[in-house]
């Protein structure tokens, strides 16, 4: 069942939405509502009050999931549940990792439901959780795709060396990108952000590893390596600087691909595959995905479950089925990041042969030179740097 949420602006949005009369991404986008200012029961069945055997309620990032306009619902995920009978929520309650854990830390410290059984979330700031023993091992024998299909560059985390606690699910890069059609000289280092006639229309993640990642690239920083308070400080300063001189409109999670769609951002950063997918939306590259000279941060989101996860066994078929090569490539050539799956490029090959030369999704040698996985994090330094992002971005 599809509950109306009480609040009526909202009730008459999820109206529309389920007769049909707006899609998805005209939600997301056209009308500028998150899907966590939604709620869960907009966008799934009823929530269960808390966890129970053959119901998996699966909290994950807006666009994450291979959507069906025509039929509102989730192909992939539908085709698991008839041939599992296994239930499966899925929330798009994820905009970006701090918001979301600061949501569910009471309830994981405590021990009590969180609301969800399954996250979706990028491993620097799920190294957060995992050092509170607050997630659940995975039984890697249960999840035989997983381990035959597993690609090399994902099998390990410094935090998870053998993948028990975090299973990959997308991985990305975090680059630039500029509107083609309202900026068409366009930018191709970091600095070119700061260009006088581009003041006021350039946006930051509010992702603290992404957007001074790519900085810190920039002015030279090994960020695999053991850099700290000095190299992070001069990142970021010139973040306090731009955003100080307003050259900077907004910082957002998410949330920023719509104000690069109402043209409020001409040119900002940006994670590759929602800017592969809101081209396809448009049917032609209005917005163009930059890989700096300097290089690109890799993301990586990961399957977890919290200690508090009830339908274990059924978790565990889900993520092994999103191993199937078939299976991940129909998610990535709607998702349009990197897939884990290391057959997945050759089903994609019979998908969709163009999008199996993507290097955004199947990246090449080239490519592969300029993408940089960022040192994890001690908790202590996670603390000290994220008060002092929070701050300069006013909060």
């Amino acid at each position: 069942m599809r509950n109306v949420p009480n609040d009526p602006i909202v009730a008459s949005i999820v109206r529309a939405i389920q007769s049909r009369q707006i899609s998805r991404r005209q939600l997301f986008t056209g009308l500028g509502v998150g899907a966590a200012a939604l709620g869960a029961t907009s966008l799934t069945g009823c929530a269960e009050a808390s966890g129970k055997e053959g119901v998996i309620r699966w909290a994950s990032w807006t666009y994450y999931l291979d959507f069906d306009e025509d039929t509102q619902d989730y192909p992939t995920l539908n085709r698991f549940m008839e041939e599992t009978g296994i239930s499966v929520d899925y929330f798009e309650d994820v905009d970006d990792n701090k918001t979301f854990i600061g949501k569910i830390k009471d309830q994981l410290k405590l021990k009590q439901d969180t609301g969800y059984d399954l996250f979706t979330l990028t491993d620097s700031s799920l190294v957060r959780i995992f050092e509170q023993d607050q997630l659940m091992p995975f039984d890697r024998s249960l999840m035989p795709n997983v381990n035959d299909q597993l690609i090399d560059i994902f099998k390990h985390a410094t935090f998870d060396p053998d993948r028990e606690y975090a299973i990959p699910y997308q991985g990305g890069m975090t680059g630039l990108c500029y509107n083609t059609k309202l900026y068409p000289k366009g930018v191709k280092e970091v600095s070119d952000l700061w260009a006088p006639d581009l003041k006021g229309k350039v946006s930051l993640l509010s992702e603290q590893d992404d957007t001074l990642g790519l900085i810190m690239l920039e002015q030279g920083v090994d960020i695999a390596g053991e850099w700290g308070d000095e190299q992070f400080n001069a990142a970021l300063a010139v973040v306090e600087e731009q955003i100080k001189r307003q050259q900077v409109f907004n910082v957002k999670g998410n949330s920023y691909t719509q104000d690069l769609q109402n043209g409020s951002v001409l040119a900002g950063m940006c994670w590759s595959g929602d800017i592969a997918m809101l081209n396809e939306e448009e049917g032609e590259e209005v917005w163009k995905f930059v890989v700096p000279e300097a290089g690109s941060p890799l993301f990586i989101d990961s399957f977890c479950m919290p200690e508090t996860s009830v339908p274990v066994d059924d978790i565990h078929k889900l993520v092994d089925y999103y191993y199937e090569p078939e299976v991940a490539a129909q998610v990535a050539e709607y998702v349009q990041y990197v897939t884990p799956v290391k057959g997945a490029r050759d089903a994609m090959a019979k998908l969709n042969p163009e999008m199996a030369d993507n290097p955004l999704i199947f990246p090449d040698e080239e490519m592969s030179k300029r993408i940089y996985d960022m040192r994890s994090l001690s908790s202590q330094e996670d603390n000290k740097y994220a008060q002092a992002y929070q701050k300069v971005l006013g909060n």
